[in-house]
């Protein structure tokens, strides 16, 4: 289905067809996640085998790549959604543009939070409370990543472009192809030289043996082939951030504003929400190793359900942005709330499976009993929150469409650090590492609810110019 042409040649959409595009958009996009979400299961179960105090090293840390991460999706998404909104305008030569000098500020950016990170990798485990044990582990990790940072932040900017432009189909094939990558390169660093079993044959394998920085190295070099390839591709192959030659690599003052509008609240909130997790995890890191990795293998399993929550927010995002730019805010809203409907059915799903299936998940992941039970307690109470949650999640994708990004900021300001930290810290005295992840469920509720407030209140009209 060519959801451009849709949104431009029909009067009036039925909701069969809002129906059907949302799901065009989103399956890709959702598939792309799961593949995702398999690699973590693979990745975390390659260090989980290595023992408690490896998946606790990476467990620590984990937030403030998170809140990196986070950071870097911000920049980009003040690019991609201008460029989503000047295809739907039919704007092609401003949306080319965009992307050039997203290129710039991004790659600039880039390399300025990556000379950062490195810089602060030896005293970051310190001040995460870590213990001896894990603390060489948690600073070759972040260390590593942080170096690579500059790739990584390349190939998000090549893949929301295409996104924006509705090939949901070539980034979700690549990106699951970089999940595959990752597996191999990650066997390769992280384990030892030696022969193993595959087929009932015996086979040398030479590995490199680095354990925990090696899964860094790993995922690092996978992000670098799949950077280049989507880039490839945004560039020379896509028509609407196609680029040629004799086109001027220059930053206009129109376009760094409208980033900046966009991208700020956007940084808000995702420095918001990761800085919680930091403050979570310093919260439990008193509770020792064991609690560490239950924490972080918990994250995990539970990215099975909220993962594809993004991906529909992606699609959300692409839809609302186009149908804003093509000046039909009827196809705005009725793409906003038919997201938010797939996004809650299929989070509530899996929800119900993972509910199910959590003991196993556990066992996959990790060989430490204590772990296993104590992940599988607190996973089982997030579960609870999971279609609320995918309202705050796609919500605020459809909200990123119309450039309303400050309200996500704002509520996620007050969601979670006026309920969910002061519960915690409440909580986690009496309940241990089931207190803090109540305080998480509660909250998402609250969150969800305020969300679908402001989604029944929103006016569906562009908030910023497109000149």
């Amino acid at each position: 289905m060519n959801i451009i042409s849709v949104i431009h040649n029909e009067k009036e959409l039925h909701w069969r067809q809002m129906l059907k595009c949302v799901w065009s958009l989103s399956i890709p996009a959702m598939l792309a996640q799961t593949t995702y979400i398999v690699m973590e299961y693979i990745d975390a179960a390659m260090v989980g085998s290595l023992g408690a105090a490896a998946s606790a090293s990476i467990g620590l840390v984990a937030p403030v790549l998170w809140f990196v991460y986070g950071i870097g999706m911000a920049a980009v998404q003040g690019f991609s959604v201008q460029v989503a909104q000047f295809i739907g305008a039919k704007k092609l030569l401003y949306s080319r543009d965009t992307f050039r000098q997203g290129l710039i500020c991004v790659t600039a950016f880039a390399l300025f939070i990556s000379a950062i990170g490195v810089y602060i990798s030896p005293y970051l485990p310190g001040w995460l409370g870590a213990t001896p044990e894990i603390y060489v582990g948690a600073y070759d990790y972040f260390q590593v990543y942080m170096f690579g940072m500059p790739i990584v932040m390349l190939r998000i900017l090549s893949t929301a472009m295409l996104q924006s432009s509705g090939s949901m189909k070539s980034a979700s094939f690549f990106n699951s192809i970089m999940c595959v990558l990752d597996i191999g390169f990650n066997a390769l660093f992280i384990f030892p030289a030696g022969y193993i079993a595959f087929l009932g044959m015996e086979m040398w394998w030479p590995g490199l043996g680095l354990g925990v920085k090696g899964a860094a190295l790993g995922t690092v070099t996978a992000e670098g082939v799949t950077a280049c390839i989507l880039l490839y591709l945004a560039m020379m192959r896509r028509k609407y951030t196609r680029q040629k030659e004799g086109m001027k690599w220059h930053l206009t003052k129109n376009c760094l504003g409208d980033a900046l509008k966009i991208s700020c609240p956007i940084a808000l909130e995702q420095g918001v929400l990761t800085g919680a997790m930091i403050a979570m995890m310093i919260i439990v890191a008193p509770l020792g190793t064991v609690a560490i990795a239950a924490n972080s293998f918990a994250i995990t399993a539970e990215s099975f359900c909220y993962m594809p929550g993004y991906g529909i927010a992606i699609a959300a995002t692409t839809l609302v942005g186009q149908s804003i730019g093509a000046k039909k805010k009827d196809f705005a809203k009725g793409f906003a709330w038919f997201s938010i409907g797939t996004g809650m059915f299929t989070m509530g799903t899996l929800a119900v499976i993972m509910y199910v299936s959590a003991p196993a998940v556990f066992a996959f992941l990790t060989p430490v009993i204590t772990v296993q039970e104590l992940g599988t307690d607190v996973l089982r109470i997030q579960l609870l929150a999971e279609p609320l949650f995918a309202v705050s999640i796609v919500g605020a994708g459809a909200l990123r469409g119309v450039r309303d990004t400050m309200f996500s900021s704002i509520m996620n300001l007050v969601s979670v650090w006026g309920v969910r930290i002061p519960i915690a810290l409440y909580l986690v005295g009496i309940y241990g590492l089931r207190g803090a992840w109540i305080a998480m469920c509660l909250e998402i509720c609250f969150r969800g609810l305020l969300f679908l407030v402001r989604i029944y209140k929103q006016k569906w009209e562009n908030r910023g110019s497109m000149e």
